[in-house]
């Protein structure tokens, strides 16, 4: 199955997003700021990231344009998923490079749908 490194600040929404992908077969890896998001896709080379925005330090916009500015994680698709619900947010986040833009709370249906989506499965 697929891994995917989820990147949040909060343990409970860590926790959450965790438990749902496991449940639906996944392998998580996880990280709780940007500036680790960095170096956990470079070892771990997930097929996916899920993004939170506020952290503290390197935020979820900063750290998406970097892991797609390194041409070793260039092609991991990243999910944002954030509580900032404001349209210029999400198209900001897609600018960055993001592939999907999800606001919290995450409805489980809606995150593996999405998951799915850009997974290709």
């Amino acid at each position: 199955m697929p891994t995917i490194l989820i990147v949040d600040d909060s343990p409970t929404e860590l926790y959450a997003c965790q438990k749902i992908l496991e449940k639906h077969g996944y392998t998580v890896e996880s990280a709780s700021d940007g500036e680790s998001s960095l170096e956990r896709a470079q070892q771990v080379k997930p097929d996916l990231i899920l993004m939170d925005v506020v952290m503290p330090g390197m935020n979820g916009f900063q750290a998406t344009r970097q892991l797609n500015k390194n041409a070793d994680t260039a092609k991991i698709p990243v999910i944002i998923i954030t509580t900032k619900d404001q349209e210029t947010d999400r198209v900001w986040g897609l600018r960055q490079g993001a592939r999907d833009y999800i606001v919290k709370p995450v409805k489980e249906n809606d995150l593996i749908s999405r998951v799915q989506s850009v997974l290709g499965s």
